[in-house]
């Protein structure tokens, strides 16, 4: 998934309000982004970091910024905006490159199901059981090499772990698939410090049958891409 323009460099000011940042361009300028990233973005929004925005010349959009990436000391990145990561696992799941997800011969997002949700993805394909799948965005890391989720509290992360644990009930594949948009990240677990209770209702839809997948992301200022499989480690 190539960025619709090309990203701009800047310094991070501050993120306030969830959903805006301030930031000063290379030339000096301060502009106001938009920040598609409902979470804490712990560790990813320290005031001085080098971050990457979107312009855009949108008539229909206030902000004339997107913030998209953070690049870390090392060189390595992290995708903030979590909007994206259906855009990448979409692509992932229709090319067949995701292991465990191949050979479907349909991919049918934003599918209504359970109670009050709507997967993420529907996969269907002749004698093969459906697979539900939802997608969650990993940003947090807080160990060197380890990847994280969440980041804050998920009400509704918890939801859609009964929702899958549910479609297991009914002898359907059910997949929580971790897309962690970090080019450090070696493995994944759970915060369940941060979030014990999604952690616990984690363990139940485990012990339903629900499916835990982790894949990593190819990311620079071009573009984020699908990366290799990660092991991914019960909390």
């Amino acid at each position: 998934m190539r960025f619709q323009t090309p990203l701009v460099p800047a310094t991070l000011i501050r993120r306030y309000k969830r959903f805006l940042a301030d930031a000063t361009l290379d030339d000096g300028r301060e502009v106001t982004a938009h920040c598609a990233n409902p979470g804490s973005m712990m560790g990813l929004a320290t005031p001085g970091s080098r971050i990457w925005l979107e312009p855009n010349d949108d008539p229909k959009r206030k902000l004339k910024w997107a913030w998209k990436l953070v690049e870390h000391a090392d060189g390595h990145f992290t995708g903030v905006d979590t909007g994206a990561a259906n855009r990448v696992v979409r692509a992932g799941l229709e090319a067949g490159a995701i292991a465990g997800l191949e050979g479907y011969d349909t991919v049918r997002p934003e599918v209504r199901y359970g109670e009050k949700s709507r997967a993420d993805f529907l996969l269907t394909g002749a004698d093969r059981a459906e697979a539900w799948v939802e997608v969650k965005s990993v940003t947090l890391s807080r160990t060197s090499g380890l990847a994280e989720f969440p980041d804050s509290v998920t009400a509704r992360g918890a939801r859609h772990l009964d929702e899958l644990a549910a479609m297991a009930g009914t002898g359907a594949r059910a997949v929580m698939l971790y897309l962690v948009q970090r080019t450090d990240a070696e493995r994944v677990t759970l915060a369940a410090d941060i979030d014990p209770a999604y952690a616990d209702r984690f363990r139940a839809a485990r012990a339903a049958g629900v499916e835990a997948l982790a894949v990593g992301c190819a990311i620079s200022p071009a573009g984020i891409g699908l990366g290799a499989p990660l092991p991914f480690t019960d909390p």
